[in-house]
């Protein structure tokens, strides 16, 4: 019954399956990289700024501002160089506006401004730190917030943050039915926040308080859409905006209009609160560019309408899950993996289908090459026709791709998985690439999120971070979904 329960809730929620990825390159590729290609990474390394805190005035002298961003889906993406979302448009508007309003007719150099992707939950320390001068990415402006930064006018307010339930779940037509009710969030998000103070109310009139579930800071407000959409989790809260916006992708998830957990919100930039030239600037600057005028519709036309619709079909995800999982459960024993990590891996690579096939000859539930599987190393045969020798050798190569190639004691057991997983998408000679122009570039070569996955999307574009991204968002929801079913047995049965 667990294993049913799991892969019902894990039913539907690929948001990019690539079958034509497969594993192409041998075991055999060397340690370390040739001159040719560490010089081919250098050249695409920059370099983050030294730590600044100065004013507008300071920003006129270098010609340039520096706007700290999270990866996002609506926000900040980046593929292969190709920047594009809400915060890379409005920077590349802020540069032109600048340049117009504020250029030195005697300096060759016009100005300048520069994203630096960060960890949703550091944007605010960073900022304080002098890493940026901005802080974008949809921040909503709250107390908490504001005791620390200082936020320019908003870019449109009297937004709604909604109560999102899953498919199937009751109704709610008022907040105080919220009482008791579990809700999953991020704890950098305003939404908990709200929650938080929310819970309060309850208390002083004797209702019970809603039950707040923190969910990993690198799962961003569209992850957990996706994840209500198929009932992975309860319910989650999101700007009326981002819901409404991606209510297409996910149709079955129940955005509940009546039920706002605040109201009347903003969102705006954050910059330091000795900044006031640049508040002053930038407020110019927003007064022209905010929802209401022609940019700033255009711009959340462009970035908030969402068409695609995902269709699961839930009675064959479920029969291949439950005819696979024993598989899994071997295999991950044997060569030391969560089979609930792998089980997502498989997902995201062919949706547990063994007949799925790629056009580079990639195979089975692992996608994996047979030449790859009958290379010395790995040792398997039979992989396009057996599911179990298929697994087994997906599960074997992760695992010498991380001895020969992660066996590094800095690195923690989560983002050696992580980074195999990227070896097995993009190749252990890609990874190196990856890890090399993370640590060239300031960030850390030894974490996934927010540091390496930067130096992929540049090297390989959006493709490996997608894949990474999606099957660590897939064994997230696996979690989530045992922990509810033990929860339920102990209930039960006491």
């Amino acid at each position: 019954m667990q294993i049913k329960r799991l892969a019902l809730w894990a039913v539907g929620i690929v948001f990019c399956v690539t079958f034509a990825v497969g594993v192409a390159l041998s075991t055999t590729e060397g340690d370390e990289l040739s001159v040719a290609e560490e010089a081919e990474v250098d050249a695409l390394v920059l370099p983050l700024p030294k730590l600044w805190t100065g004013d507008f005035a300071g920003m006129q002298k270098r010609h340039m501002v520096r706007v700290l961003v999270p990866y996002s889906k609506s926000f900040y993406s980046v593929d292969r160089g190709q920047q594009a979302g809400i915060s890379y448009d409005l920077s590349v508007a802020l540069a032109a506006w600048l340049n117009k309003n504020h250029a030195d007719p005697k300096a060759a150099v016009r100005w300048q401004v520069m994203l630096i992707p960060v960890a949703r939950d550091e944007l605010i320390s960073q900022l304080l730190k002098g890493q940026g001068d901005i802080a974008a990415g949809g921040l909503v402006i709250t107390d908490k917030r504001s005791a620390q930064v200082a936020f320019t006018a908003p870019f449109t307010v009297s937004v709604g943050e909604l109560w999102v339930s899953a498919p199937g779940t009751e109704p709610v037509t008022g907040v105080a039915q919220l009482a008791g009710r579990q809700v999953m969030v991020r704890r950098s998000s305003s939404y908990f926040e709200h929650l938080t103070e929310l819970n309060k109310t309850f208390q002083a009139q004797g209702l019970k308080p809603i039950d707040i579930q923190l969910v990993d800071e690198n799962l961003e407000t569209e992850d957990l859409l996706e994840m209500v959409n198929v009932g992975v989790i309860p319910a989650t809260v999101a700007d009326h905006y981002i819901a409404e916006a991606w209510s297409g992708l996910y149709p079955d998830m129940q955005i509940n209009e009546a039920v706002k957990v605040h109201e009347g919100s903003a969102f705006a930039w954050a910059i330091r609160p000795d900044n006031p030239q640049l508040k002053k600037q930038l407020d110019k600057f927003v007064e022209a560019h905010k929802v209401g005028t022609l940019f700033g519709n255009s711009l959340r036309k462009d970035y908030l309408e969402q068409t695609s619709i995902v269709d699961p079909t839930s009675a064959r995800e479920l029969a291949k899950f439950m005819s696979l999982v024993k598989i899994f459960k071997k295999h991950a024993q044997t060569y030391d993996f969560d089979y609930l990590m792998l089980m997502a891996q498989g997902y995201q690579e062919s949706r547990l289908d063994q007949q799925a096939r790629s056009p580079n000859g990639a195979v089975g539930v692992m996608q994996i090459l047979p030449s790859t599987a009958a290379d010395p190393q790995v040792g398997i045969k039979n992989v396009a026709k057996s599911a179990d020798n298929n697994v087994e050798a997906g599960a074997k190569y992760l695992r010498l791709l991380e001895q020969k190639y992660l066996d590094e004691p800095g690195i923690s057991p989560t983002n050696k998985v992580l980074m195999a997983f990227a070896a097995y998408n993009a190749g252990p000679t890609n990874l190196r690439k990856f890890r090399r122009l993370a640590e060239k570039s300031g960030l850390d070569r030894d974490v996934w999120f927010g540091n390496v996955e930067h130096g992929a999307a540049r090297i390989v574009g959006r493709e490996t971070v997608d894949y990474v991204g999606n099957i660590y968002k897939y064994y997230v929801a696996y979690k989530l979904a045992q922990q509810r079913q033990l929860l339920q047995d102990a209930t039960t049965n006491p």
